[in-house]
C-alpha cells in the first residue's frame, strides 16, 4: 500500500477544461443524524488495509443537501443513512486501479477518466435502523465484488431486496442515480461542471 500511495501521490489527475472545483461540505456537521462508517479509513474494505488518512465524509454542497433530504425522507420508514464513502481524492482512485485486476476493475473507476467520487458528487451508503442504531442487512456486503451487489440481483432474502429498493427510491427522489453494479453507490445528477479533485483530507478545512 505504501508503494502504491507514494506512486499515486507523485502523479496528477487528468486536466479538464471548463470545470470548477467542488464546494465540499462535511456531512457529519450538516446533519447530525447522518452516521459515518468510513471503511477506507479502516481495514474493513476490499483491500484489507486503511487507505484514507482521515474518516471524513465530504460532498459538493448541492449533492450534500439532496442527501440530507433523502435521509429525512427515510426517517418516515424508520431508517437513517449510514455513509461508507463520499469525496475521494483522485490519487486513491489510482491506488484502487493499480491494486485490482481482471473482473475486479469493473467495480472501480478508471483514473484516466476520474470518478464522481473525485468530484464530490458520489456517495457509498446504506441504512441503519433509527430504533436500534444497527445497520440493516442488504443483498450483499458493501464493496462485495459479486453479482449480489447488482441492483437487479433477484436472489437472497426478500426483506433485503425491499430495503435495497427503499434506499434507491429515497435517493432517486432527490436527484441521485444508482450504479447498476453497486446498490450502495449513488451519483448526483447535478454535478456535470465539477472538476476532479485530488486534495487529501488533511489539506481540506
Amino acid at each position: 500500500m505504501e508503494v502504491l500511495r507514494r506512486e499515486a501521490l507523485a502523479l496528477r489527475p487528468p486536466v479538464e477544461n471548463g470545470k470548477v472545483p467542488a464546494q465540499l461540505v462535511d456531512l457529519a456537521k450538516l446533519e447530525p443524524g447522518v452516521r459515518l462508517d468510513i471503511r477506507y479509513a479502516t481495514a474493513r474494505n476490499f483491500l484489507g488495509t486503511p487507505v484514507y488518512t482521515s474518516a471524513r465524509a465530504l460532498m459538493d454542497e448541492p449533492a450534500a443537501g439532496a442527501l440530507v433530504r433523502a435521509h429525512r425522507t427515510l426517517a418516515a420508514s424508520g431508517y437513517g443513512l449510514l455513509i461508507h464513502d463520499a469525496y475521494r481524492p483522485w490519487y486513491v482512485t489510482k491506488i484502487f486501479w493499480e491494486a485490482t485486476r481482471g473482473a475486479q476493475r469493473g467495480f472501480v473507476a478508471d483514473p484516466a477518466k476520474g470518478s464522481m467520487h473525485n468530484r464530490g458528487c458520489a456517495v457509498d451508503l446504506t441504512m441503519y435502523e433509527l430504533k436500534t442504531g444497527r445497520a440493516v442487512t442488504m443483498p450483499s456486503l458493501y464493496d462485495e465484488m459479486s453479482a449480489r451487489a447488482y441492483v437487479a440481483y433477484a436472489g437472497g432474502r426478500e426483506a433485503e431486496r425491499v430495503r435495497r429498493d427503499v434506499l434507491r427510491r429515497a435517493m432517486e427522489g432527490e436527484g441521485y442515480t444508482v450504479n447498476p453494479s453497486e446498490w450502495w453507490h449513488f451519483d448526483f445528477r447535478g454535478c456535470v461542471t465539477r472538476a476532479i479533485g485530488n486534495l487529501r483530507f488533511e489539506e481540506l478545512p
